[in-house]
């Protein structure tokens, strides 16, 4: 299948290849073969990119099933081939100057703090009463006759 705009670039593909570990086959019921790396990476992108669910993910892509996809996603996040991509990355634009360490941001949910902070603040109450209750409101009572 053409498509209209390569989702990985043989250069990408470069850096990524040596950071997969290889997949070792059973001498005796060998199993399925396995996918071929490249084609299942293409199929990963094209999911992160599109935001399509893995199942909707086109066989005539060549990528295999979205679930094989996903699988491998996990089994090389488990790897660290990601966490391993990133640095080279990271150190590749660092060299390349491309980085503006000036706009960087670190939230909590990025780096775990781990001994905590020093001392816990008080949370300021919002405000000092309790706000009235319009549940309680004082109403007429309702009658059967109606009142002229």
């Amino acid at each position: 299948m053409h498509m209209a705009r390569e989702l990985l670039p043989d250069a990408l593909w470069d850096e990524v290849a040596p950071l997969i570990p290889p997949h070792a086959r059973r001498f005796r019921y060998p199993g399925r073969l396995p996918s071929d790396h490249r084609k299942v990476l293409t199929g990963i992108l094209f999911v992160l990119r599109t935001g399509i669910p893995w199942e909707d993910l086109p066989q005539e892509m060549g990528c295999g099933c979205g679930m094989t996809c996903w699988n491998h996603l996990a089994e090389w996040k488990r790897e660290g081939v990601w966490d391993k991509l990133h640095q080279i990355c990271l150190a590749k634009l660092q060299r390349a100057g491309a980085i503006d360490w000036s706009r960087a941001v670190v939230d909590s949910a990025s780096l775990r703090a781990v001994f905590g902070g020093r001392k816990r603040v008080p949370i300021p109450r919002i405000a000092r009463k309790r706000a009235a209750s319009i549940i309680s409101l004082r109403t007429r009572k309702a009658s059967r006759s109606p009142r002229s």
